[in-house]
């Protein structure tokens, strides 16, 4: 079907989707339920480079013509169809003209693309993938495609004075992203593949000197490789060492004591048969392996029966009940800091010395490790800063790994995580 005259071209330009584009000929397929639009770019868009955008001579005709899918039209999938010309361009050399409907290298539409990473960070891998027709791996694609162009025109590193730190596994193997967000805006402004110094080093790289001198504070967990890279590159940054972290660690020393205890009772458990048989060995072997989570929860989310099982241990096993008090005095010490720094600072010192004397080799152990990093904790106490808000972040990406499950590579996660977390989410066309 041949388009007459302007008011029509612009009609069905309007329903492509298509901008700065003439429409010539439609074509409809009934068998197929295909429609296929031939397009050329409007005066002034003609003969650039596909990559610049820079006005270029023709060199040739290229492979012909090509197709670009378009948005259905209700339950009618549209193509868009046009030359693809190469130019010699001064900067890329000989390359495919670009068209202002597309991306370089894309086979969809702009409309398209975005409405497509739209749905991605809205709607689940089924819902987008059946709505859209196309597969779970064109949507990594295109979500990856669009990232790199918004990125392109937007410097997230900008204006970067207080930062978190942190990893996560995006799949099995120990495959770790390295994600950053800014405490000031709220926003992740990072990601990339690896955990390690090695890739910290690149975001330092990307941020500059001049940049990396205005950051103020790091918060992150105490490994290595941050510290390492922190100290390199923003020697005048204060790093807060987060507390949640640091408790962590003491509840794994108290279940570290707590296994001890528990081969302890078993190995006195072996052939002894005592006259009364509630007191057998074995049974406090059992009640203790089931006391786990009586000693890791909060006491005031202790239901009735992990409140019985606590009891039964402050009286039985005394060493473990220490090592369950020192793990509930080191998160009050962070408790109090939301109140009272100094009073916090003072109790963190008397924890200290507690856990020395306790004769708990997990606990003296720990000890010593807070004092190695007890400047970043006192840091974190003193200027109320913690990890929880990259927590926050990492929760969500995880939610996107779960349904961008399929993804083959990180960069789909990573464009899907920054258009999602990062300020810039997509909008659907004309919207």
């Amino acid at each position: 079907m041949q388009v007459n005259g302007v008011r029509d071209a612009r009609v069905w330009a309007r329903m492509l989707g298509l901008q700065k584009a003439v429409v010539e000929r439609v074509e409809f397929d009934e068998e197929q339920n295909l429609l296929v639009a031939s397009v050329r770019p409007a005066r002034g868009h003609r003969r650039r480079c596909g990559l610049c955008g820079r006005r270029s001579p023709g060199y040739d005709q290229g492979s012909g013509r090509r197709r670009w899918r378009a948005l259905d039209l209700g339950t009618i999938i549209a193509y868009v169809e046009a030359d693809a010309p190469r130019v010699s361009c001064p900067e890329h050399g000989i390359v495919v003209a670009g068209v202002p409907w597309a991306r370089h290298h894309a086979g969809h539409t702009l409309g398209f693309d975005q409405t497509v990473a739209w749905l991605a960070t809205t709607c689940s891998k089924s819902a987008v993938t059946q709505l859209m027709r196309i597969a779970w791996r064109t949507v990594g694609a295109i979500v990856a495609r669009v990232w790199a162009d918004t990125a392109q025109h937007t410097d997230l590193l900008n204006g970067l004075t207080r930062i978190g730190i942190d990893e996560i596994s995006y799949r099995k193997g120990h495959k770790f992203l390295t994600v950053i967000v800014d405490h000031d805006t709220g926003r992740l402004v990072w990601a990339a593949p690896g955990a390690d110094a090695t890739t910290l080093t690149e975001f330092f790289t990307q941020l500059g000197p001049d940049r990396c001198a205005r950051i103020t504070h790091v918060t992150s967990d105490a490994a290595a490789w941050i510290r390492q890279a922190v100290t390199t590159h923003c020697p005048q940054a204060i790093r807060c060492a987060d507390p949640f972290h640091i408790v962590a660690w003491a509840t794994k020393a108290l279940d570290e004591q707590r296994r001890t205890t528990w081969n302890q009772i078993r190995k006195a458990a072996q052939g002894t048969r005592p006259a009364n048989p509630n007191d057998r060995p074995k049974g406090a072997v059992k009640t203790l392996k089931n006391a786990r989570w009586a000693l890791w929860k909060n006491p005031d989310t202790l239901t009735e029966g992990q409140r019985e099982q606590l009891d039964w241990i402050a009286k039985t096993q005394p060493a473990l009940y220490r090592a369950w008090a020192l793990k509930e005095g080191l998160r009050t010490v962070f408790t109090i800091a939301r109140r009272d720094p100094d009073e916090a600072i003072e109790a963190l010192d008397k924890w200290i010395s507690w856990a020395r004397r306790s004769r708990l080799t997990p606990f003296t152990t720990l000890a010593r490790s807070i004092t190695h990093h007890r400047e970043p904790i006192i840091a974190a106490i003193t200027h109320r800063l913690s990890n929880a808000l990259i927590e926050s972040t990492n929760t969500k990406i995880r939610l996107i790994i779960r349904r961008g499950f399929g993804f083959h590579s990180p960069e789909p996660i990573i464009a899907l995580a920054m258009l999602h977390l990062g300020g810039h989410r997509p909008t659907l066309p004309n919207r």
